[in-house]
């Protein structure tokens, strides 16, 4: 028994989904999202509620089932809310900014840093003086916001001595305790 599978998806007001063979299109006020799922899976719309149900009891459409639900119901958040990730650059010296969808980083290279963002998600740098510079991204697609904010991540990790690095906002580091003096 598949508890997140039988969970029916709320449709917000705005929100119109439709299913053409094993493709489900959702389309909202932030824009439409489409995925091609099994086609042994029925999606099923009724009074504002969104079901899947699975054909059988093998263990592939099990594991199938609660998948196809979260993803539909990611579907239907980010058209209707949208996604957002606040990325913090800590350390000194690290910049960010943006021109268009090209996002430019000085983070300790002796060069910077130019990343091509995707035109599904919104980038925007902000500095204020005094506090670290904070990248923005924002998307009706959750798994493409996601994807973005891990590479961006990737480029300087955090380093748990200092917690320098690049993180998500309110992300707590695990700090290590450096060398004691000889007595």
């Amino acid at each position: 028994m598949s508890r997140i599978g039988n969970k029916p998806v709320a449709l917000p007001q705005g929100v119109e989904v439709t299913v053409k063979g094993g493709n489900v299109s959702v389309k909202g006020a932030k824009g439409t999202l489409s995925r091609d799922i099994d086609t042994d899976f029925a999606v099923a719309v009724e009074e504002g509620q969104l079901t899947v149900k699975r054909p059988t009891e093998q263990k592939r459409h099990k594991a199938l089932h609660g998948l196809y639900r979260s993803l539909i119901n990611n579907m239907v958040i980010g058209v209707s809310e949208g996604y957002k990730k606040q990325l913090e650059l800590v350390g000194v010296g690290y910049k960010a900014a943006t021109q268009g969808q090209v996002l430019e980083m000085n983070l300790g290279y002796s060069h910077n840093i130019f990343m091509q963002i995707p035109t599904e998600v919104k980038v925007s740098a902000e500095t204020q003086k005094g506090k670290n510079p904070i990248v923005t991204l924002e998307s009706t697609d959750k798994e493409l916001v996601g994807e973005v904010a891990a590479k961006i991540r990737t480029l300087r990790k955090i380093e748990p001595y200092k917690g320098k690095g690049i993180r998500f906002v309110g992300e707590i580091i695990r700090r290590k305790a450096g060398k004691t003096a000889a007595k």
